[in-house]
């Protein structure tokens, strides 16, 4: 199998964000984490995980319930937060590099919810003014549908407990903990899948 074919030259790249509500037009980003899929010997990997904490784009709300439920303090002296457009023009060049390597011709989104990451991704593209994101605009590839297609579930923890993948809920909405517990559970879902 090559990464590039198994997608139809699509690059999947997983993604968790971490906001301050659920509306990407009003709230904000607090986190995002990537982690990129490698292919070794036909399989597919879990690559390596890159985070950002983001300062709170001007105008936009953070909900006292978003930091309630993500236990982000955004006054933490060692949380090191960078603007939106900074941490994504970063992360966009590592998916480009990674894109270039499998040669596909764009990168896809794979997240647990990931219209959800998608929304706020592309909302943020916008309002910042970046020319050009590498992810496709629209299609995503979830692991919610996977999940319960392999498993029955639809909660990533139940989805782990079924695939005996370790879930540490205490680690649990850190967007670089979320991002690489759900690359795992991409990985597994498609090496183990059978075409009929």
């Amino acid at each position: 199998m090559i990464l590039k074919e198994r997608f139809r030259k699509y690059l999947p790249v997983v993604v968790d964000i971490e906001t301050g509500g659920f509306n990407p037009l009003n709230n904000a980003i607090l986190e995002i984490a990537i982690t990129l899929i490698e292919e070794i010997d036909g399989q597919l990997e879990v690559g390596d995980t890159y985070r950002h904490h983001i300062e709170p784009y001007e105008g936009l709300a953070v909900e006292k319930e978003s930091l309630e439920f993500t236990k982000i303090d955004l006054n933490h002296p060692l949380r090191i937060a960078i603007s939106e457009k900074e941490a994504l023009t970063d992360l966009f060049k590592i998916i480009n590099k990674a894109r270039n390597k499998y040669e596909c011709s764009r990168a896809i989104l794979v997240g647990h919810n990931a219209h959800f990451d998608s929304s706020f991704i592309n909302e943020s593209v916008k309002r910042n003014g970046i020319k050009k994101s590498p992810f496709h605009p629209f299609s995503v590839l979830d692991t919610v549908s996977l999940g319960v297609l392999a498993t029955n579930q639809t909660v990533l923890a139940r989805v782990c407990d079924s695939l005996q993948i370790d879930y540490d809920s205490k680690q649990a909405h850190s967007a670089a903990y979320d991002s690489d517990v759900t690359a795992k559970v991409f990985c597994k879902v498609v090496n183990e899948y059978k075409t009929t």
